[in-house]
């Protein structure tokens, strides 16, 4: 058996939660297992519903207040409790990496985390993102079952669409937490202000750096990110600045994102920034700099000045969107 944790947000699955999933699926396939999926926390049985995969779908601990990592690993210690588990997987985000860790701390087992691929044998070989995701690691998991893991955003297809896939039965979990499990607790998220696509969500980003210029600078980003349905980012240095708030940045230490489209502005591409747009499918770079170390790595570059370039695709999207051409968009 394979079980899977979903990461999800009030109920709504995140994109490498979805993904984990899919992975979890794969593997479970080539193992001959069956998968069963584990949800937890508040919206655990909606997340569920909105992510039909496997046999069994397990709800738990919906009654506490909010993210409580010793308290998720607890309860999937449980389930590994009744044996015949051969691995357990879940995202490789800042909460899946943390749960497991505890889990594995808490079994006393190793655990690989950022997982790219899975070969199952003995020992399992696996392909890690490794140094920020400067670079893949071949490397082995030996040991008895069950094997942890974690898989890296961007690995694989989400799993099935709502409706596409035949619902299991879903079981409530008992709620098992221990005082020390709730020492630490999320209380209470605050959403940010203001509406729009969320970077974690959005299939087109415009991401601006250094090269914007200032905050006043990122008006012409956003008219573009609005005739694109597109969400704003920015890279480490812009929130440094103070130009824009931190949950705007992506990159190794902001947000991990795998849109369609990454559309950089007047980003320079240090390797922090590139660990969080390299899941994308394709990106644009516009920097003046030809040998901008994000040119070598964009699938399309403009050697220009943004404001310059910003404003001519947005003149050009107007004109197609008023009829006088076509747009892929």
């Amino acid at each position: 058996m394979i079980l899977c944790l979903l990461e999800h947000e009030a109920g709504v699955p995140t994109q490498v939660g979805a993904e984990a999933v899919g992975f979890a699926g794969t593997l479970a396939a080539r193992l001959g297992e069956p998968l069963e999926v584990v949800a937890l926390g508040p919206g655990a049985e909606a997340a569920l519903v909105r992510a039909p995969a496997g046999d069994v779908l397990h709800a738990g601990l919906v009654d506490l207040a909010g993210y409580a990592p010793r308290a998720w690993a607890h309860a999937l210690a449980d389930l590994l409790d009744r044996g015949g588990v051969s691995a357990v997987l879940a995202p490789g985000s800042e909460r899946g990496n943390e749960v497991m860790a505890y889990l594995a701390a808490r079994r006393d087992l190793p655990l690989a985390t950022n997982c790219v691929s899975v070969t199952p044998g003995d020992p399992w070989a696996l392909t890690r993102n490794r140094w920020a995701g400067s670079l893949f690691e071949d490397a082995e998991l030996g040991g008895d079952a069950p094997r942890l893991l974690t898989v890296t955003l961007g690995a694989t297809r989400p799993g099935p669409e709502p409706g596409t896939a035949p619902a299991g039965e879903v079981r409530r979990l008992p709620t098992h937490a221990d005082t020390d499990d709730l020492r630490v607790v999320v209380g209470e998220e605050v959403p940010p202000s203001g509406e729009g696509v969320s970077l974690a969500d959005a299939r087109v980003i415009v991401s601006g750096g250094r090269g914007v210029g200032g905050e006043e600078g990122f008006g012409l980003l956003e008219e573009l990110a609005g005739l694109l349905g597109a969400a704003v980012g920015c890279s480490r240095v812009v929130t440094s600045e103070g130009w824009r708030p931190h949950r705007d940045q992506v990159g190794q230490t902001g947000t991990r994102v795998a849109p369609d489209l990454y559309i950089a502005c007047g980003i320079s591409g240090a390797i922090q920034h590139m660990v969080g747009c390299k899941s994308a499918k394709k990106i644009l770079a516009i920097n003046t700099d030809p040998d901008a170390p994000i040119m070598a790595k964009a699938d399309y570059s403009v050697v220009g000045d943004l404001h310059a370039v910003v404003p001519a695709i947005v003149e050009e999207l107007r004109r197609v969107r008023a009829g006088e051409g076509r747009c892929p968009w």
